[in-house]
């Protein structure tokens, strides 16, 4: 990659080459984070799938290839919400050194019913932000072996209009689950940002980065079957949405580039141009309850009580 100064204006479609790099996508199976996977094999990086389901990423391993020639695509077995399978990730790798891991995996329930992950948490914040915090933990080593790796960490504009209640993280009170889910997410994004503090207080070469989608719906995004399909009623039906937001393969363009552009620097804050829902990536000011450190540590504590582990304490 050439320096920032150096570099050419952004574009989207023009992606600059990161031969040599190896860079994981955890949930780049699917969604949001299959187009990262696809417009990041296109700059003769090998990328490798984090996916629980083998089928389904054989699925989008198959669809990349058959779209980026001489594409190196792979995948990891991933599980965030079984924290004791974790460590085997780093294994399976097989790599001296990751130069970024894209936090993107997650689920989101729209089912009254509260879930928990095997280790106990609920389903939602667990596997979101728990698993990804302790993968993290378990990734520092390839990281850190890396000569500037990032950390780039997928947060959601719904995170915007959420707070964290600290004192019932697991949504035992009251529990809602669009409320539960972007609080989840607001959580992976104060982790994003209080983790970039921590790498530079202990002089980490790994930087963090936060990066949000906008508005990314499924009638919006070109089809890769299997993976998904688009019905043409669909897309004629969200036509008119598309004035303020945009498919999944745009909401992987501020992430992609968080992963590639010198000029995306640890403890931003990186989304879409037009009102933070729709268009190319740009660096945008960090959401005023998002820069609340006193709440980031406080999550950051709780959440290594959580989890055993500190990714912002390098292993020995």
């Amino acid at each position: 990659m050439s320096s920032a100064s150096s570099a050419p204006p952004w574009n989207v479609h023009r992606l600059p080459r990161a031969d040599g790099s190896v860079f994981l996508v955890t949930g780049g199976n699917a969604g949001i984070g299959y187009f990262v996977a696809e417009q990041l094999s296109a700059t003769g990086a090998t990328v490798v799938l984090g996916s629980r389901n083998p089928a389904k990423a054989e699925n989008a391993t198959a669809s990349i290839r058959a779209r980026v020639a001489g594409a190196r695509v792979r995948t990891v077995r991933l599980d965030l919400a079984d924290l004791s399978s974790l460590p085997s990730v780093v294994e399976s790798l097989e790599v001296e050194c990751l130069d970024a891991v894209l936090h993107n995996a997650g689920v989101a329930l729209d089912d009254p019913p509260r879930g928990e992950t095997r280790d106990g948490h609920e389903l939602m914040f667990g596997t979101n932000h728990l698993g990804h915090f302790a993968l993290t933990w378990w990734l520092m080593p390839l990281l850190s072996a890396a000569p500037a790796a990032r950390v780039v960490t997928m947060g959601s504009f719904a995170a915007k209009s959420e707070r964290l209640d600290l004192d019932d993280l697991q949504s035992r009170n009251g529990y809602q689950p669009k409320r539960t889910y972007g609080r989840s997410k607001l959580a992976q994004m104060y982790f994003g940002m209080e983790l970039d503090r921590r790498l530079r207080a202990v002089g980490s070469t790994v930087a963090s980065v936060v990066v949000h989608p906008g508005g990314a719906l499924d009638s919006l995004t070109p089809s890769r079957p299997p993976i998904h399909v688009r019905a043409t009623g669909a897309r004629l039906s969200a036509a008119p949405a598309a004035l303020l937001v945009q498919g999944k393969h745009a909401g992987a363009w501020p992430a992609v580039r968080a992963v590639l552009d010198p000029a995306a620097l640890g403890g931003q804050l990186w989304g879409p141009r037009v009102f933070g829902l729709r268009g190319e990536p740009r660096r945008e000011p960090v959401w005023n309850h998002l820069a609340d450190t006193s709440v980031a540590a406080r999550l950051w504590d709780a959440s290594c009580d959580l989890t055993g582990v500190d990714p912002g304490a390098l292993p020995g």
